[in-house]
């Protein structure tokens, strides 16, 4: 027996114009285990295939490639042998078809260490719509291999500082655990910018952020769920610069809960109305890109194996990421250093 589905946005009753309905998925999601080694990165994936176009395609695979009658996974996909010749065709099938946006989790907590507690939080933040504080976020991820092994010791005590899973009240040794631990990297001789950064986390800026964080403050995001900005991410990438309305289909995912996606939609809805009036946009001001957010069970519906499916391959493939194949599926906004290969051998 199948158990109800959890989370999800109802559709909205206000739909102006043009609306494109996509199915989604992920791949890599650890929940708040953000610094798990064999996850560092989270793919999430969309497609705007019709649901016979979808069918197709995954019969095609079937039958030209002799896959599994099982439902997709990546890891199945890509021990076959004939695997190579068939994600090749795959990907050809999905030109302009389909969306990745990857977020590396290191990173990602990068980007809440600043957003969070240097910035104002909200659920705009690790979006195009907060590039502000991207050049900080940037610089402090940049000097990590300066800090060896101090860094991911720094990233999991503010992990720790801001998990409020069966936790009432901000912890106090969680507190002086991550200013130990952030005074050990302004004396493991970062560059001037990066300490100029992690001298900017006053304690009584964290104290604050914290006390509204533990008071269940709903304007701040869910510090350790990079789910939200990738949707967020993902609808704003669909939308066409707000030529049309974004109707999501996704595979259950207990992240993606209806209060959590009412004030992403409020936030879209608030960038909407302030972005430059467009002669070509056809959409009033004040209208939410997000149409609504409906869960599935990926076993009912192709296109979210389809997603899934290129979701993983992203994730378990990472030399193909910066390859020219992949590049028209790939995110310029992907939560990550856009200079990857730059700064790839770099430990963390």
């Amino acid at each position: 027996m199948r158990l109800p589905l959890q989370g999800g946005l109802p559709p909205t009753d206000t739909v102006a114009g043009a609306v494109v309905e996509i199915a989604c998925d992920e791949s890599g999601f650890s929940g708040t285990n953000l610094l798990h080694r064999a996850t560092p990165v989270i793919t999430h994936a969309s497609v705007d295939l019709r649901i016979g176009e979808a069918v197709q395609l995954i019969t095609a695979l079937r039958s030209g490639f002799r896959f599994s009658p099982n439902e997709f996974k990546s890891g199945q996909f890509l021990r076959n042998p004939a695997a190579g010749e068939a994600l090749e065709w795959f990907l050809a099938e999905l030109r302009g078809r389909a969306h990745v946006h990857l977020v590396d989790k290191e990173y990602f907590l990068v980007t809440r260490i600043v957003d969070l507690l240097l910035a104002e939080p909200s659920y705009a933040a690790g979006t195009r719509l907060t590039q502000d504080q991207r050049p900080a976020a940037l610089t402090l991820y940049r000097t990590r291999h300066l800090a060896d092994r101090d860094w991911r010791v720094f990233l999991s005590a503010f992990v720790e500082l801001v998990r409020t899973k069966r936790r009432h009240r901000p912890d106090p040794l969680a507190l002086e655990r991550f200013f130990q631990v952030r005074d050990a990297l302004l004396r493991a001789g970062l560059d001037a910018p990066a300490t100029d950064i992690l001298d900017g986390l006053s304690r009584t800026r964290v104290q604050a952020v914290l006390a509204r964080l533990f008071a269940d403050d709903r304007s701040i995001p869910p510090p350790l769920e990079p789910m939200l900005p990738a949707l967020a991410e993902t609808v704003l990438f669909w939308s066409g610069g707000g030529r049309r309305q974004v109707l999501v289909t996704h595979d259950e995912q207990s992240a993606l809960t209806a209060g959590r996606l009412s004030r992403l939609q409020q936030v879209l809805t608030d960038h909407a109305s302030s972005s430059p009036p467009d002669e070509t946009d056809p959409s009033p001001a004040g209208i939410s890109p997000l149409v609504g957010l409906v869960m599935v069970d990926s076993r009912d519906d192709p296109r979210v194996q389809v997603a899934d499916l290129l979701a993983g391959v992203a994730r378990r493939l990472p030399e193909i990421v910066d390859d020219r194949p992949f590049q028209p599926f790939l995110s310029p906004t992907s939560l990550r250093d856009p200079q990857p290969r730059r700064t790839a051998d770099a430990p963390s």
